[in-house]
């Protein structure tokens, strides 16, 4: 899929959870969603995007896949240069600190990952980088 037509779901996608509170994409491909938003490393402006997540505890884990990209995402990116962020869970809002998962943590959780959404095992076949796993807090 082309970055333009991703950017255009995103929106779409980020425009109805929003204005239904999650009533109209909550789920995906059998996983719960939410949307994040990072601020923009070089702009300052805030982005938000919709993203599967998974629970541990009161933690989330989010995966940095761009669907097997050679790059990481812009959110990943925006996270790395500031940690904080927020999110939106049906309408809930929090705020939250981001920490990539060590390479330990990494192979402890792909598998959870993968068996959440198969596609990601896909996404990690058609990249040379390891896709980044997030944690939340």
């Amino acid at each position: 899929m082309r970055d333009a037509t991703v950017k255009g779901m995103s929106s779409l996608h980020t425009f109805m959870y929003r204005m239904t509170n999650g009533r109209i994409g909550r789920r995906l491909v059998d996983n719960d969603m939410l949307l994040l938003t990072t601020t923009g490393r070089s702009t300052g402006a805030k982005h938000t995007v919709p993203l599967l997540y998974l629970r541990d505890g009161d933690r989330l884990v989010v995966i940095a896949s761009y669907g097997g990209r050679p790059s990481h995402p812009q959110w990943y990116r925006n996270l790395l240069a500031n940690p904080q962020g927020s999110i939106q869970i049906l309408g809930e809002h929090r705020t939250v600190e981001a920490t990539t998962m060590t390479a330990d943590e990494r192979s402890e959780w792909w598998p959870r990952v993968v068996a959440a959404y198969s596609d990601y095992a896909v996404y990690q076949s058609k990249t040379g980088r390891d896709i980044p796993i997030v944690w939340l807090n």
